[in-house]
């Protein structure tokens, strides 16, 4: 045996390589182990175990990332950076491998306490993210911050940690200038607000398609005010108080998931736009224009053109033309215009507010949401001369003015005021 080899054979491995060696198959001798046959407090015992070792774990991991940057691995085999070598080794995205790397970097070289905590088990991956990225936007806010400070707004971050998850940890993090300053801490946040909010304006972006199946996609991004009035707006119009049992679940019965919610809310808060206290193009507001053919308007079958291109259903024309959120054009013979509809026509704010006085809630059975959120409704449509005034008109909620005007449900007027709804029989 040559002396190289017998060097090679006697020299010890690294603790580090011995440590995942005996971790390996200490957690091969597990994966066999069911988990049902443990006891409640033994179960209670291993997760808060395993989390702490998954904070370790996760330090020890890093800090050999750190050191395997430094000495540019996979360089070797042509990897443009030590990113998208991990990611290609370790199948993760490059996304997620670059955010590691630069983890590890800032835990070897500036977070010495945050490095160590997450050692120690004290503080979780999630948590040593937020810390890190709180003292350095600490930094980037105030110029003149010390060594000093820093550490000191580290430290208390870790103590921190030990009470609240990440997200509570980001929001004192916000705050984290009331250790180094506290007489100055809300002029700083103020201006760490407002540089945020000139960002999030900048980055807004609404983005939306035509699908071409009757529905349209896209996505968006808001700062967090608008976004956080958006889903106030939207809670709101979808609450189980306000929906009842009848509004959250489909005509046959399904329950109708969250999003679909949400998609509807929307929907109801888009045709109740004040659309004349909103900018006017070309002379016209935004109110949508609906022609339809006088005898689709009667009948209910056909479609109606809308003056941005697209088309609706005359049902869905004549649901709207109640609501009063579009200018009904009706057109006779030779498509002549036979009657130009104003906004708002039909019911004047006068009578709505008789209309909700006299009802009290939306007039269908078992419906209780408030008048405030309910549509007027003419039991003769206006289409076929029915009359505008209270004795002609009622109150239904956004879901029961869809069903007013759906064929497939018969309506019935109770002598009590209340209109009794029935599918039709198939």
């Amino acid at each position: 045996m040559s002396s190289t080899q017998a060097t090679h054979d006697t020299t010890p491995a690294h603790a580090i390589t011995r440590c995942t060696g005996v971790l390996l198959g200490a957690l091969r001798g597990a994966a066999s182990s069911p988990a049902w046959s443990m006891t409640a407090h033994e179960q209670a015992a291993a997760l808060v175990e395993l989390t702490q070792a998954g904070a370790q774990l996760c330090e020890l991991r890093l800090r050999v990332l750190a050191a395997a940057a430094n000495n540019s691995v996979g360089s070797a085999t042509g990897a443009s950076s030590p990113a998208a070598w991990l990611a290609h080794k370790t199948r993760q995205t490059r996304v997620s491998a670059g955010a590691d790397v630069r983890l590890a970097a800032q835990l070897d070289t500036s977070f010495e306490a945050t490095r160590a905590a997450l050692a120690d088990g004290a503080v979780n991956e999630d948590q040593a993210r937020v810390i890190v990225t709180a003292v350095n936007d600490l930094t980037d806010l105030c110029d003149d911050i010390s060594a000093v400070d820093r550490a000191r707004a580290e430290k208390h971050l870790i103590a921190q940690a030990a009470i609240f998850d990440a997200k509570a940890l980001r929001i004192l993090g916000r705050r984290l200038f009331e250790v180094i300053d506290p007489d100055a801490a809300d002029e700083q946040e103020g201006k760490k607000l407002k540089k945020e909010e000139d960002e999030a304006r900048r980055k807004a972006r609404f983005v939306m398609r035509d699908n071409g199946d009757g529905t349209s996609s896209g996505s968006f991004k808001l700062p967090t005010l608008h976004a956080q009035m958006l889903d106030k707006a939207l809670g709101a119009l979808t609450s189980p108080r306000r929906l009842g049992p009848g509004g959250r679940t489909d005509p046959d019965g399904t329950k109708i998931a969250y999003p679909t919610l949400l998609g509807h809310g929307l929907m109801e808060l888009i045709e109740n736009l004040p659309t004349r206290r909103l900018p006017s193009s070309a002379g016209n507001n935004v109110t949508i224009v609906v022609t339809i053919d006088l005898d689709a308007l009667l009948t209910g079958i056909g479609a109606a053109n809308l003056d941005t291109g697209g088309k609706i259903s005359a049902g869905q024309a004549r649901r709207l033309a109640c609501n009063a959120g579009i200018i009904p054009v009706v057109l006779g013979g030779d498509s002549m215009p036979l009657d130009i509809g104003q906004e708002k026509r039909l019911f004047t704010r006068s009578q709505r507010i008789a209309l909700g006085i006299r009802d009290k809630t939306c007039t269908a059975e078992n419906c209780d949401r408030p008048p405030g959120w309910c549509e007027a409704h003419h039991d003769v449509p206006w289409s076929k001369d029915g009359p505008t005034n209270l004795t002609n008109g009622r109150l239904y909620c956004s879901w029961h003015h869809h069903l007013a005007h759906d064929d497939s449900y018969l309506t019935t007027n109770r002598p009590n005021g209340q209109t009794r709804f029935r599918r039709r029989r198939q």
